[in-house]
């Protein structure tokens, strides 16, 4: 994302993909600047009509269906690089993330591109990747992650 970017080519690059992967470092408990600005930049571009019909509520109900005006048919998957170890998530006795979830770290990001009507794959996470590095493991398991969930026969 820190490479320019044209926001119109982006919004009919995400109209076109049937599948679109994110890798992000894990940066303060969210995705990077540069990431978040391209984030806002284009999906803001797109909001009111190229990739969704606003926020989906209409005048007739407005209090319902809020999010749900996405027009993308596609998936999404996040790949994550984080400093932490695994052992942090999920794990009530680890007071900091006080059991919660990678994906729900992630809530933000997920509820971001299910706005636009994506469907999240599961999501890919690199460990512990300052202190404890496991770069050849990380990159088994990710060719494994990626055989599992983009086999074309498995997932049509």
């Amino acid at each position: 994302m820190e490479d320019s970017y044209e926001v119109n080519q982006e919004i009919e690059n995400f109209k076109w993909a049937d599948l679109v992967f994110f890798q992000t470092p894990l940066n303060w408990m969210g995705v990077s600047w540069s990431f978040k600005k391209y984030i806002d930049e284009v999906f803001s571009a797109g909001m009111m009509g190229e990739l969704s019909a606003g926020d989906g509520r209409s005048r007739e109900e407005p209090k319902k269906n809020y999010g749900l005006g996405g027009k993308l048919k596609g998936k999404y998957m996040i790949s994550v690089t984080a400093n932490a170890p695994e052992e942090a998530f999920r794990n009530p006795e680890e007071t900091f993330f006080n059991g919660i979830s990678e994906d729900e770290l992630l809530n933000p990001m997920h509820l971001n591109f299910q706005w636009f009507g994506l469907k999240a794959l599961p999501t890919f996470m690199s460990y512990d990747v300052m202190k404890n590095p496991q770069i050849n493991q990380d990159f088994k398991r990710f060719d494994q992650h990626l055989n599992l969930h983009f086999n074309t026969k498995s997932n049509e």
